[in-house]
């Protein structure tokens, strides 16, 4: 079944915000809500911002309200984050507020999701700092306009799917705070060190003091027009997180021939590699299912004995990063600075091995939680994804949208 598509301008008011200027302390402090575009990752539901401005600059400046309920779109920098004002606020010029017009048929909830699958990047200009849209071809987007009552269904529909999605992220959420609680309880701050353990330094730890840690080859070494469709994988920033978790899904390959001659780069299953370059001290413990492998230029790559256990350090360095002496982390959890003397004289209470295993065998089992809950998780999405496009598309089944 195909619908009328229909123009937003015709169905909802687009009032552009607007940032009171910074120049002027008056503006600024407590006050009513501003949402920006940081604000609206925080979910469906917008109540918390991480600013207000001042009743006098709203009267000043004459910024416009978005009422509760109203739904809110972002437009440029970060096109398509959408979201509803859980409270009356004001919000930035990258986000536009669309109330509905007066005696139009559209569902706030419907709307949301329209403007969540829409491909608004069709309709972008390329600005300085990135992908935007303006007001004028924001206007001229379309959306399919089913009768109200089937708008109300599709959308009950897509928040079921949705919801579902959601809980399995959060779930995944717990589980993660869960491994950082359990080794916080088991190990202490090592800043206090309060299980009294001796204070041992890194590059007492290394497999050996030449193999221990090593830097990725110079751009010199490895060229861009050297890198392959496949062969061996080139272990990049892409395949490490700041949560500590090694991703194996290789984008880079060179071939046999040149493995072999940046073999000293090697990495071994059970390596810890960490970025030093672009967002620092991202890192992760290589499991891979590829036995043989290299790290890229903006890496170091780190390799044990038997006496300290790679998890046990990238969890250190994950979850205790503000509490280890000589390193210091900026607002987005990243590392300031990182290279191989930091490493060797990183110094941090040295748990015995038998507590390093204690904590091993209960990863172990949570992370096979994990994986499974993974798995669900993607598969949520793909069905979300599918419902979408089958709403949109006007196949969607809504005989048993309302039980």
């Amino acid at each position: 079944m195909s619908w009328p598509l229909v123009k937003l301008q015709d169905l909802v008011d687009i009032n552009i915000g607007r940032t009171p200027s910074r120049d002027n302390p008056e503006y600024w402090g407590e006050g009513v809500s501003w949402l920006s575009i940081r604000d609206m990752n925080q979910g469906k539901l917008l109540s918390k911002t991480a600013e207000q401005i001042t009743e006098f600059a709203v009267k000043e400046t004459k910024c416009k309200i978005a009422k509760k309920g109203t739904v809110l779109f972002s437009f440029k920098l970060s096109i398509g984050k959408v979201g509803f004002a859980e409270i009356d606020m004001f919000h930035n010029e990258a986000i536009a507020a669309m109330p509905i017009k007066k005696d139009v048929e559209l569902c706030e909830e419907y709307l949301y999701f329209a403007l969540l699958q829409m491909d608004s990047g069709k309709s972008t200009d390329r600005a300085v700092m990135g992908a935007t849209l303006n007001k004028k071809k924001m206007a001229e987007l379309e959306i399919p306009l089913p009768p109200l009552e089937t708008q109300k269904q599709i959308a009950a529909v897509l928040e079921k799917a949705d919801q579902l999605r959601k809980d399995c992220r959060q779930m995944e959420q717990e589980l993660n705070s869960l491994a950082q609680s359990v080794f916080i309880e088991m190990f202490g701050d090592p800043l206090i060190n309060p299980k009294g353990w001796r204070v041992r330094t890194l590059n007492e730890f290394y497999a050996s003091a030449k193999t221990g840690t090593k830097c990725g080859p110079f751009g010199s070494a490895l060229k861009k027009d050297e890198f392959v469709d496949s062969g061996v994988p080139v272990w990049n920033m892409s395949n490490i997180s700041l949560t500590g978790e090694f991703i194996d899904s290789p984008s880079l390959w060179i071939t046999e021939k040149k493995y072999q001659n940046l073999e000293a780069y090697n990495v071994l299953q059970g390596d810890v590699i960490i970025s030093r370059a672009g967002t620092v001290g991202k890192m992760g413990v290589v499991l891979s299912k590829y036995d043989r492998s290299i790290i890229s230029t903006n890496l170091i790559r780190v390799r044990f004995g038997e006496d300290l256990l790679p998890l046990y350090f990238v969890c250190l360095m994950t979850y205790c990063k503000t509490r280890l002496k000589r390193l210091k982390v900026g607002d987005d959890g990243s590392f300031s600075h990182m290279n191989t003397g930091i490493l060797d004289n990183l110094e941090f209470p040295y748990p015995p091995m038998n507590e390093q295993l204690k904590y091993m065998k209960f990863r172990e089992e949570l992370d096979a939680q994990i994986n499974c809950l993974k798995q669900l998780k993607i598969e949520q999405e793909l069905n979300f994804s599918s419902l979408m496009q089958k709403a949109f598309n006007g196949e969607l089944n809504l005989d048993n949208a309302n039980t």
